[in-house]
């Protein structure tokens, strides 16, 4: 029988990617969005994969969403918590709201978006949680507290879990993805671009489908004795 695979912020970049791994994988998937309704309909038109609709730092949109989806497609057995945004400035330049919009959405976002399907997980004895953090969520970055502090907090999240859920055949891991050649980094001046493949030692910007294949990895059912990993998938730019 399919495993359902619930992909948050998966209808574009490194969740568009998971999300078609996924199903590529055999996987019932469902991706998630927060606002660009046509972005959604032509991505279902395009790979057939269903899309909803509601914001993950949002607990009760997020546990109603995630009904809706079970009620589709069946009990969630895999669930990919990637969706997040930015908010930079430096420290002595960002505001409160700056702060609890990144954490909402990347860190409070990730709680709402495992809880609910938690307890199922426990009670059929399987589940595959896979938080998408960052390369910054380790080694930190300029303008970035608030984001790296909720990456670095999925971690967290991540070596908790695991040891909550393994028993019940649950596992929980993180990939901690580089810089990507998704939209957000392309649109970035080409100096910048430059300046940071600079300091990548394989010479290039990774790819989402490298990271959709870490996803696939991690979610499979032989990967039971993975738990409480990341994966970085950096090009070798930092080693923890």
């Amino acid at each position: 029988m399919a495993r359902t695979a619930l992909v948050t912020g998966g209808t574009r970049g490194i969740g568009a990617a998971i999300s078609k791994q996924l199903k590529e994988d055999g996987c019932n998937v469902a991706a998630t969005y927060a606002g660009n309704d046509e972005a959604a309909k032509k991505f279902t038109d395009e790979t057939g994969i269903a899309t909803y609709k509601w914001n993950v730092a949002d607990y009760d949109e997020s546990s109603a969403g995630i009904a809706r989806v079970e009620a589709d497609l069946g009990p969630i057995d895999i669930v990919v918590a990637n969706a997040g945004i930015t908010r930079d400035a430096p420290f002595h330049k960002m505001t409160p709201e700056q702060w609890h919009q990144v954490v909402d959405t990347n860190l409070t976002g990730v709680f709402n978006t495992i809880h609910p399907v938690w307890p199922g997980m426990r009670e059929r004895k399987f589940g595959r949680v896979i938080v998408i953090s960052s390369i910054n969520g380790q080694k930190g970055q300029f303008a970035q507290v608030n984001y790296a502090a909720t990456k670095a907090g999925d971690l967290g999240i991540v070596k908790s879990l695991a040891q909550e859920g393994a028993r019940a055949g649950i596992t929980a891991n993180a990939v901690c993805p580089g810089y990507i050649a998704t939209e957000m980094v392309m649109a970035v001046p080409e100096k910048v671009r430059e300046a940071i493949i600079g300091q990548i030692p394989t010479g290039r910007l990774g790819e989402p489908e490298e990271i959709a294949r870490c996803v696939s990895f991690l979610a499979a059912d032989g990967s039971g004795f993975v738990n409480g990993s990341t994966i970085s998938a950096n090009g070798g730019q930092f080693f923890v």
